[in-house]
Formats: structure tokens, sequence, C-alpha cells
């Protein structure tokens, strides 16, 4: 089957943003940023954690060796096995209850066509942003009526987040190319671009995604880890018993974002 190809010139005036496009676009913002809140929370109360059981750990050793009839240091054990107790109290109380809404992300499944959802897409970000910045968007997909079973609205919110990051990072001029397919049992969805760090944080430029997150995104990632605002795209990917993968970058050189789930729910 060929691979069936839609691209648009750089500043193309055939794509203006309507209120429609305008209200989605408001829509995925906020999306991105409640997402990107609750897994920077997961991150804290994960290395959080490592570290506190380590001094409980050690407060035990200490325990063992220190003389029971030494008040004073006695009262330093206890205060710092209370300092840890209360920590614990505060990740669980707080952190872990705040990002609830997203940890056990719920799906409304239901037959979709796929090829549909990668145009609206790729009109969604050419009009709220691509345009704007003179990013071309290139669709390429053999895709014609295949379906999957799952949620429509959530694997939206994650396929605009891709495409409107690499938009965001990329030079005026620049073309992103969004890829989708399917094979058996999986929809893969991989959007490639060369990377302008510059573009991604010039105040200059047109965005639509949140300062902070833009500037985190450039920093050095440790190995397993995201950059935080695509933390929306992780959820909905695993929420399907799929995943999502971001490839390692670097100023100019070709790099992607990918995004596979099962057609259908287990």
């Amino acid at each position: 089957m060929s691979i069936v190809t839609t691209s648009t010139p750089s500043f193309s005036g055939s794509h203006e943003e309507t209120p429609a496009v305008a209200g989605r676009t408001a829509q995925r913002c906020a999306e991105t940023a409640l997402f990107m809140r609750d897994h920077v929370l997961s991150l804290v109360s994960h290395d959080l954690r490592s570290p506190l059981n380590a001094i409980h750990s050690w407060a035990y050793v200490l325990d063992r060796k220190v003389d029971a009839n030494d008040a004073t240091a006695q009262r330093a054990l206890e205060g710092i096995r209370n300092g840890v107790d209360q920590q614990v109290k505060l990740l669980e109380s707080i952190v872990d209850t705040t990002r609830a809404e997203t940890r056990a992300l719920a799906l409304k499944r239901a037959p979709f066509a796929l090829r549909a959802l990668l145009d609206e897409t790729v009109r969604d970000v050419r009009g709220g942003l691509a345009d704007q910045r003179g990013v071309a968007i290139e669709l390429a997909s053999p895709l014609t009526d295949q379906q999957m079973d799952g949620d429509r609205e959530r694997l939206a919110a994650a396929l605009w987040l891709l495409v409107a990051f690499a938009v965001e990072a990329s030079a005026s001029g620049a073309t992103v190319t969004l890829e989708g397919d399917v094979d058996a049992s999986k929809f893969c969805a991989t959007v490639t671009w060369q990377p302008s760090l510059a573009a991604l944080t010039d105040p200059a430029l047109p965005h639509v995604l949140e300062n902070f997150a833009r500037q985190q995104a450039t920093h050095p990632r440790e190995a397993g880890r995201i950059a935080w605002v695509l933390g929306l795209c992780k959820r909905v990917a695993e929420a399907h018993e799929g995943a999502f993968e971001q490839g390692q970058w670097s100023d100019g050189q070709p790099t992607a974002l990918k995004l596979r789930v099962p057609l259908a729910g287990a």
C-alpha cells in the first residue's frame, strides 16, 4: 500500500485559526498543563521516597549503636524518625492525592477511524500554531478506513501534543512529519523533526505551551525519562496498554516521538 502524503507550505493562508480550532487548542493546552503537573508530582513522590527510606534505615542502625542512656542522642533520633514520618504523610496526603485524577485514567472506549483523527490533528496544529510559526506539517500515512477501539478524545489530545511540541521546537521554514500506520495489533504514530532549542524558548515567537514547560524540555534528561510537558502522551499510551517514547535530541539533529497503542483493548 502506497503512502499518502499531504503537506502545507510555510505561512499558508488557507489554514487560518477558526473559533473551533482555537477552542480545541485552549482545551489541549489545559489538559497538557494538568498532566504535566501530575507527572511532576509523580516524579517528586518517587524521588523523595528513596532518600526518606534511606534516612529511616540509617536511623534504625544508629538507634542500635547509640547509648540508650544518652538523652540528647535519643531526642535526635526521635526527631529524625518524626521528620521522616511527616514527609511520608505529606507525600501521601497531598502529592499522591493531587495526582489521583490522572494516575487512574478512565477511558471511554469506542470504535473510531484513525485517518480522520490524523487529519484532524494536523489541521488543528496547523491552524493553532504551525502557520503562525512558518512551520510545515506533513502527514505520511497509508491509512484509509482502518479503525481502532479506544478513547478517541484522549488519543486526540496525545497526538495533538506530539505534533504541537515538535512545532514549538522547530525553526521557521522547518518541516514536522507525522506518520501513522497499523500492524496486526497496534497503531503507531511517529513525529519526526529537527529540533531548534532556540525556537523552543524564543519569547518573540508564538507559543501554545507554557514557558516553564518549554524551558524544562531543554534540560538534560535522565535515562528513560521524558520531558515533563509530554506527561499526557505517556499516561494516555499507558492507559491504552501501549507505550510512549521520546528520542534523545541535540540541536539540528533529527529526532522522533513515538506513540504505540493496541488496536483493541484487552
